[in-house]
């Protein structure tokens, strides 16, 4: 592009810098490293903590673990996993969808970023406890109450995020596009989707994490499939080692769709910052 800056890399190299794609490597391998040794510490927090207090307040890991393997020979925790993805991803597209176009939107254009951000703002303010009241007095029980659920609460952490990265995006590079007559859609491509990835994937990220916590919740108080029907099945028999073994199961298919859906965002963010010579986050 004839109004974009695309040396710095090439200076990069001029000035004899190393390339970043060993450190990058290296950062990934130390990441894994101390991942690892943090789920470590918090496995032996958990045995420490069912030694000191025994089985009716925390269930071991072995109890743990056999209740999963009760579920899954079951057949109780797939079809359970399955509705509770269903309602969490369900309600976070819909809903993350209308908030990053209204927040782009917004970001582009000011009467529409005055209008949605209180909205926004006050929606994000509001308990989710109170939407799944509502959603249950409007919908009634079952899935539709926390699909419903999960989309108004995705939707205002998407058009904040969106709405700050539009804001944010250099002015003197937006002018000069306009200048030299870059087309809408490299416009969009080149200066407005680059300003977003800082802001949307923490956001994308938070939101993802908070849909599924919501969904479970709005599940156990709607009385629907998924890990929330579940949870409320063993609290009702009074079952500590079933209610954490779906916890620990819900959590495994948060984490399964965390690096399924937003690893690749984080690569293509990671090789832009090394294509412009940024040092590459963790």
């Amino acid at each position: 592009m004839a109004w974009a800056d695309r040396s710095r890399p090439v200076a990069r190299l001029r000035a004899g810098m190393p390339p970043r794609a060993g450190m990058a490597r290296g950062n990934a391998v130390a990441v894994a490293l101390w991942t690892a040794a943090g789920l470590g510490l918090l496995a032996g927090a958990w045995q420490w903590g069912a030694t000191v207090l025994g089985p009716f307040v925390l269930p071991s890991l072995q109890e743990t673990g056999q209740a999963m393997v009760r579920l899954a020979v079951s057949g109780a925790a797939g079809p359970a996993l399955l509705a509770t993805l269903v309602h969490a991803l369900g309600g976070c597209l819909a809903g993350g969808a209308v908030g990053l176009v209204l927040g782009i939107a917004g970001g582009l254009a000011l009467p529409v970023g005055a209008m949605s951000r209180p909205v926004f703002t006050a929606l994000l303010g509001t308990p989710p406890i109170a939407w799944v009241v509502l959603a249950l007095l409007w919908f009634g029980p079952g899935g539709a109450a926390a699909s419903f659920t999960v989309a108004i609460t995705a939707a205002p952490i998407l058009f904040l995020a969106a709405l700050e990265g539009v804001g944010s995006r250099d002015p003197a590079l937006a002018e000069m596009a306009l200048l030299y007559r870059a087309p809408p859609l490299q416009r969009l491509t080149d200066l407005v989707l680059p300003a977003l990835a800082d802001f949307l994937l923490p956001a994308l990220a938070t939101a993802l994490a908070f849909s599924f916590k919501v969904a479970v919740m709005a599940e156990v108080l709607s009385g629907a499939d998924g890990v929330g029907g579940g949870l409320a099945t063993a609290r009702a028999h009074f079952d500590l080692a079933a209610t954490m073994a779906w916890i620990v199961l819900a959590v495994a298919v948060l984490l399964i769709a965390d690096a399924l859906l937003l690893a690749p965002l984080r690569g293509w963010r990671a090789a832009r910052e090394g294509r412009a010579g940024v040092p590459p986050q963790a």
